[in-house]
């Protein structure tokens, strides 16, 4: 019952519900981001070498089972595998490149790229490969 026209209303905002939805965001994005984690699938070569030391700052350049040119885990579109390095070598003290091919590519397709890497200027070029396993190779 209202008395003398006199009514109250309130004026704080329930946040109860805001924090439960906030709080289901966050476990739905704390379980669903690792998954989003992406790169390229490469089939590499085995071969006994030394490991790389580890730089952060490493550009690697990768071809995949089907031919495509990736920068990084960016795919290349229309644009020359060289010029694109020579705008991404202008600001780095480092011209050292590392190349991964899937060992599915043609040799003759995996040239190539290694030209246009040669063609940008980069004074280094390494093959990334993965660590012969001894024990499989005895079985052989």
């Amino acid at each position: 019952m209202m008395t003398g026209g006199k009514e109250r209303f309130m004026a704080q905002i329930n946040v109860t519900p805001f924090v439960d939805v906030m709080l289901v965001l966050l476990i739905i994005f704390m379980v669903t981001a690792p998954m989003m984690v992406q790169g390229v699938n490469v089939d590499l070569p085995e071969a006994t070498a030394d490991p790389i030391a580890g730089e952060q700052d490493n550009l690697i350049v990768t071809v995949d089972r089907n031919g495509d040119v990736f920068i990084n885990n960016y795919k290349l579109g229309s644009e020359s595998l060289a010029e694109k390095l020579n705008k991404i070598l202008e600001n780095r003290t480092s011209r050292n490149v590392y190349l991964r091919a899937d060992k599915a590519v043609a040799y003759g397709e995996v040239v190539r790229v290694m030209a246009d890497i040669k063609k940008a200027g980069v004074t280094t070029l390494g093959m990334v490969t993965l660590p012969e396993d001894s024990d499989a190779n005895r079985s052989n």
